[in-house]
């Protein structure tokens, strides 16, 4: 199975969304890791610091929340991270022997050099984001249920210079979903589809869509929307029925190797637990017969293969136009 990431950047955008959406300070940002200071609301949700937060609530003090370095592309982060301590070390060893004695420099060069400046650095908590993660399924999990649903209209770029001239917006149900496929190994993927609820076309990528659109939860002026065609429970089964035809295209070579590990395992087990059996006394074998069937279930559950879909957050979203 493969378990390389379906795209970093997928992940890298997704935190700078929910980092935005909580008001975090992004301290720095660059294209594999942000470096940032915890709002109070994400401090509360990533951190699990119930007691810190009990006081602070009971006192009423201002909070001091956590500051993290979050790395959304661990190999081209730490590439960068080593290349730019060499630079760094070099630098400064240079700008050190340059000053000392012959003798001295000497004696550097023998013993080695380790610059004050790169330990003396501030020193961030590193969690290092990908599909399976603690720390982004935390992030997963605070989005789904701080933001689970939302009621959005798209804000127009100008206002209509007739006054009594109304423009016609489109509903769309948009859903965020994540697709778990689940074995002794793991992989994640997450899909994004809108569905009009006028005429019920369903777009893949919806949440690409609505990156270009400045979304508001107030009323635009001067709008209308279009009577939908399609209720919000018919457009939730058009995106099921949409997503059991992409994963029906899937390769599922890795259910299959995954399948015969779990065969191999029952067999090696079986042969164990039959050899005790066989040879146990016979007010031992009830005993053995239930550590036997409990150990088959779990084996079960480690490697059998399975496919779990489900709802990170959805929303209601009013796009101009009639689509």
């Amino acid at each position: 199975m493969n378990i390389t990431p379906v795209n970093e950047r997928e992940i890298h955008q997704y935190v700078q969304r929910y980092l935005d959406a909580t008001n975090c300070t992004i301290l720095e940002k660059a294209p594999d890791h942000f470096i940032v200071k915890l709002s109070p609301d994400a401090d509360r949700a990533l951190t699990n610091r119930p007691y810190y937060w009990g006081f602070v609530d009971r006192v009423g003090v201002e909070p001091e929340t956590m500051s993290f370095l979050f790395v959304t592309n661990s190999k081209q982060y730490d590439q960068q991270e080593v290349s730019a301590n060499i630079q760094q070390a070099d630098s400064e060893f240079a700008s050190e022997t340059a000053e000392m004695s012959g003798s001295d420099a000497h004696l550097v060069r023998s013993l080695g050099f380790v610059p004050a400046s790169l330990q003396e650095g501030k020193r961030y908590p590193r969690e290092n984001l990908y599909f399976g993660a603690r720390k982004l399924e935390q992030i997963f999990d605070a989005a789904k249920e701080s933001g689970s649903y939302v009621c959005l209209f798209e804000q127009p770029n100008r206002r209509n210079a007739n006054p009594f001239e109304s423009a016609a917006y489109t509903a769309w149900l948009g859903v965020n979903l994540k697709v778990e496929y689940i074995c002794d190994q793991k992989k994640e993927e997450i899909y994004s589809f809108g569905v009009s609820l006028i005429t019920g076309h369903c777009v893949e990528g919806f949440h690409d869509k609505l990156l270009k659109c400045r979304l508001s939860p107030q009323l635009p002026s001067n709008i209308h929307i279009a009577k939908n065609g399609v209720t919000a429970i018919r457009a939730l089964q058009i995106i099921e029925q949409t997503l059991e035809r992409k994963l029906k295209q899937m390769d599922y070579g890795w259910a299959e190797q995954a399948s015969l590990r779990l065969e191999e395992e029952l067999d090696r087990v079986s042969s164990y637990y039959n050899k005790l059996l066989e040879h146990a006394l016979e007010e031992n074998k009830t005993g053995i017969s239930e550590q036997f069937e409990q150990r088959k279930s779990e084996i079960r559950q480690q490697y059998e293969p399975r496919v779990i879909a489900s709802a990170i957050n959805c929303g209601i979203f009013h796009l101009e136009g009639i689509d």
